[in-house]
């Protein structure tokens, strides 16, 4: 079950795609952050939503906002698929240990193997301040991201 609004946002520190240390508390005090768990690299739902944020991205990666996602691919899959598509954006891996960050938030599937898709926005202070999760299957709509930025 994925963590509540409300609720302290878990820390981590993953490497991104160019092998750097990310912590979420580097943000805080600083930025808000969309923290957005997706499967797996490469894959068409995944993809598109990594893509449609990248064409977005100054509404996503500004003064008062960082978009930070995350996958269970390694780094270097991750450069690899950052490099294609144009994302300029940190991806984070959450390869090692397999999930951890995943499954601290709530959203690894055990039997799959990955994180499904969930988005928490997390205030400068650190707390969830608005989240949604979908299914393997279901893309999500970045509209309801900027809805939720607006409102801290």
């Amino acid at each position: 079950m994925a963590i509540e609004v409300g609720s302290k946002a878990p820390e981590f520190e993953l490497k991104n795609q160019h092998g750097e240390l990310i912590k979420l508390s580097d943000f805080r005090g600083e930025k808000a952050v969309v923290l957005l768990f997706y499967p797996f690299a490469f894959t068409g739902v995944c993809t598109g939503e990594l893509c449609a944020l990248r064409d977005e991205l100054p509404k996503f990666v500004n003064d008062d906002v960082q978009l930070l996602a995350v996958s269970n691919d390694s780094p270097f899959a991750l450069r690899v698929f950052a490099e294609q598509e144009g994302l300029e954006y940190p991806l984070l891996s959450d390869f090692w240990p397999h999930g951890e960050a995943s499954r601290a938030y709530g959203v690894f599937d055990e039997e799959k193997g990955c994180a499904v898709r969930g988005t928490f926005i997390i205030d400068k202070e650190g707390v969830v301040r608005w989240t949604v999760v979908n299914g393997l299957p279901d893309a999500r709509d970045l509209n309801d991201y900027l809805k939720a930025l607006g409102t801290l």
